[in-house]
C-alpha cells in the first residue's frame, strides 16, 4: 500500500486476527482475517515489521 500503512494483529493460538488499513489522511478500515500456519513466513517474506499492541490499538481507535 503506497499511500498508507497495513497493520496486522495475529492471535498465534487460534491463527485469527485483524487487518487495519490506515491511509495517509488518517482514515482507517478494519477487517477480520483467518490465517494458516504459514503466516509467520508470509509476513517475513513481505517484509512486515513488528509493532507494539499499543500502536495497533491507537491506530484502531483513531488516536494516531
Amino acid at each position: 500500500m503506497a499511500d498508507g500503512k497495513i497493520l496486522l494483529k495475529v492471535d498465534p493460538v487460534h491463527l485469527t486476527g485483524n487487518e487495519l488499513l490506515v491511509s495517509n489522511d488518517g482514515e482507517t478500515s478494519k477487517r477480520a482475517l483467518a490465517f494458516d500456519e504459514q503466516i509467520w513466513d508470509d509476513l517475513e517474506v513481505d517484509a512486515f515489521e513488528e509493532v507494539s499492541a499499543m500502536e495497533f490499538n491507537l491506530y484502531s481507535s483513531g488516536l494516531l
